[in-house]
């Protein structure tokens, strides 16, 4: 079995050779990604493990400063070959004083690489200088795979740098986006590398399947996490007594606290979905839509979206802010019912009319009142999760803005009916909710977890829409 892959990322200094780094080693802790030029000042090495072996060793190297002059000091060194003129000029004082940067990146290519990937800023135009790095590059006798970066930016010169390269004799080259890599594209870049290494081709082929392997187990977790967290949510429900919920502000205040438990469920499933997909718990939020003083988990509940919620997933819901005449109170998104009526939901009591409703609180069979969420807030909190997890998929880990998934675009979840059913098993079950008091995982529940997450699946493929409020 072959050794670990040695690669030496180089190029211009803030082209995006450590952006590169954190994006295909998921580290986003590795490095420092400034837009001030010059942020990374010394060879760094950085590994990438699957399936906890050791596959690629990357060398994150300076960027090249001054490779015009460095040309032409090369051009006077001795020997009779540009390798060994470089090696000549390692060797002499001025490697360790005018060219100390230069020459720290041409120490990694020859001593600690089997190739390099030189990244290249396409928003720049094509200048000597970066003719100079490629030139000086060429000299160390080591493959060489140009990745084009900023492919997508509007400022891009991509056919510019195509001919560049063309005319340096560099016919191989790929194209990957360090901010938003499209979907496939860790796997492409090895692909290409594979036509420069063919003695590694093999080694390069597994890699690629273990990261298509590795892709395909985030997804399959994803749609699980995003099942059990919509499971917690059906099976909630909480009691309050008659006496208590007669007063307006304790009522208020039970109707408060529930929704809230219902937004950390929400704000848990998001921070595991981040850790999921290897970023930090602060690099993505879902967007605070109308509640200009709330956070994202109260919008769940806003009366206006789900209203849209319910026309868009098909539920037929009526829910709207007249649903919060119920008792003088914002029961928007909430079921109320006896604890002995517990199919009762506000929606379906405004379709047949007032009367059955009142007569329901009226009865008040044990003189308990309880709280469920209604169907559109579990198909508004499916898309909304769907979202961010096909938002992060597509994320590159040296991003550097804070990821913000709104509610445009298209539904996430195509058969929202079909989904709020299968959640029905859930509400009879309170038990099933996860860090309730008496919680159980039993058989029942982790099969209807595997279910759903089977139906969400197709929503997370490569191929599923894009959200466009990512």
């Amino acid at each position: 079995m072959h050794e670990a892959l040695r690669i030496a990322v180089v190029g211009h200094t803030n082209a995006g050779k450590t952006s590169l780094l954190r994006t295909l080693t998921r580290r986003v802790d590795f490095g420092q990604v400034s837009d001030r030029p010059g942020t990374t000042r010394h060879a760094e090495a950085v590994e990438l493990r699957l399936d906890g072996r050791l596959v690629v060793r990357f060398v994150d190297t300076p960027g090249l400063e001054d490779s015009v002059a460095l040309l032409q000091f090369l051009s006077r060194q001795p020997g009779d070959s540009r390798p060994e003129r470089v090696r000549a000029f390692l060797a002499g004082p001025e490697a360790r004083a005018s060219f100390e940067q230069e020459a720290k990146v041409l120490r990694a290519l020859l001593d600690q690489a089997d190739c390099a990937m030189l990244v290249i800023d396409t928003r720049e135009p094509v200048l000597p200088k970066h003719r100079a790095e490629i030139e000086i590059l060429a000299s160390c006798a080591r493959p060489i795979l140009p990745v084009l970066n900023f492919v997508r930016d509007g400022a891009s010169r991509r056919d510019d740098w195509h001919r560049a390269l063309e005319e340096s004799n560099l016919h191989a080259r790929a194209e990957f986006d360090v901010v938003a890599p499209f979907i496939g594209a860790e796997q492409q870049l090895y692909t290409d590398l594979g036509t420069l290494l063919p003695a590694r081709r093999a080694q390069l082929r597994a890699i690629t399947a273990a990261l298509a392997q590795a892709e395909r187990e985030r997804r399959q977790a994803a749609c699980r996490l995003i099942a059990s967290t919509l499971i917690d949510v059906a099976a909630q429900r909480r009691g309050l007594p008659a006496d208590e919920f007669a007063d307006p502000r304790r009522q208020q205040a039970f109707v408060r606290d529930f929704q809230g438990q219902v937004g950390r469920h929400a704000r848990r499933a998001v921070d595991e979905l981040l850790a999921l997909y290897a970023f930090r718990a602060d690099d993505a939020e879902l967007a605070q839509l109308p509640l200009p003083d709330g956070r994202w988990e109260d919008d769940l509940f806003n009366p206006e979206l789900l209203l849209q919620a319910g026309k868009r997933l098909g539920l037929g819901a009526m829910i709207g802010a007249g649903v919060g005449a119920v008792a003088d109170v914002a029961l928007a998104g909430l079921s109320l019912g006896a604890a002995t009526t517990l199919g009762a939901t506000v929606g379906g009591a405004v379709s047949g009319g007032w009367r059955p409703l009142w007569r329901k609180l009226q009865n008040r069979i044990d003189g308990v009142q309880e709280l469920t969420v209604e169907d559109a807030v579990l198909g508004l909190l499916a898309e909304r999760l769907l979202r961010l997890a096909r938002a992060l998929a597509r994320r590159g880990h040296a991003a550097q803005q804070r990821l913000r998934v709104g509610d445009d675009g298209p539904g996430a979840a195509a058969d929202g009916q079909r989904l709020v059913d299968a959640l029905d098993a859930a509400r009879g079950h309170p038990e099933w909710e996860r860090g309730s008091p008496g919680a159980v995982d039993d058989a029942d529940r982790a099969q209807l977890l595997e279910s759903l997450a089977a139906a969400l699946r197709p929503q997370l493929e490569p191929d599923a829409a894009a959200p466009n409020g990512a």
